[in-house]
Formats: C-alpha cells, structure tokens, sequence
C-alpha cells in the first residue's frame, strides 16, 4: 500500500463530509468516523500506518478548514471555493494540509504532484490543470 492510497481513501472520506454537513460538533464528529471507516472498509488491504495516514489526512483537513479555505480563496480570486467541483476542491484541500499544516509537512512538488494525478483519476479533463493552477498560484503566493 502506499500513500497515494491513504490519498484517495482520505479523498473518499473527505467528499462524502463534504456533501453531508454536520449541525453539531457531536454529529461532525460522527460523520467523520463513519466516513472514515468506510473509505477504509472499501480499501484493499492497507497497513495500520497508511490506515492512521487516512485519519490524519481526514481529521487535520477538517480542523483546518477554516485556514485552508481562506488560502484556496487568496489563489482562486475568479472562482468561489462553493462553485469548485467536490473532487477539486478536497484534492487541493488535502494539499494544502500536507505542506502547511501536517506535522510531517509534505515538499510542495510533491504534494502538487499527487494532487495532481489523483484529479487525473477522479475529476473532470480540466481538474488536474485546474488544481495545479490553484495550487501554484497559492505557492507563488507564499514566497
């Protein structure tokens, strides 16, 4: 198994919450349990440490989604971050977790690159340019 992996059941989990709003902080944490539990459930056999990757993706972009927002909003000045496609906007959600807020923070190629092909694989013809687009925008931004 391998990140890429621990990626896309994250991304699983991820829309699925995405599309299903919690009202109370006892039901957001209930969603992302389950949600959680069946992106893994619907994985082929992953290792305990790509399976704690899963929730660590999850849980972080969830508590940092105020942040994340606010860095997708300062890159996609011409597009509101409700109008991005599901997909796109967890992918680069997920991204920004990695090179910003993730303990173990991801080199920005790297997390840009996976973002990448895994919108190849998940989202429309024009998801891979468009969350490289947002993506590099957001990095020139920070330098």
């Amino acid at each position: 198994m391998s990140r890429r992996q621990a990626r896309e059941a994250a991304l699983q989990a991820l829309f699925q919450l995405d599309l299903n709003q919690a009202e109370t902080e006892e039901q957001q944490g209930m969603y992302e349990t389950l949600a959680i539990d069946t992106a893994l459930s619907e994985s082929e056999k992953m290792s305990a440490h790509d399976r704690d990757y899963v929730k660590t993706l999850v849980h972080g972009t969830r508590a940092n989604l105020a942040a994340i927002d606010a860095l997708i909003s300062e890159s996609s000045k011409d597009w509101k971050i409700e109008r991005m496609a599901v997909v796109d906007r967890n992918l680069v959600r997920i991204a920004i977790f990695e090179i910003k807020f993730s303990e173990e923070k991801l080199t920005p190629n790297i997390a840009i690159n996976e973002a990448v092909e895994l919108a190849k694989k998940y989202g429309t013809d024009d998801s891979s340019r468009y969350v490289n687009g947002i993506l590099g925008a957001m990095m020139k931004l920070a330098h």
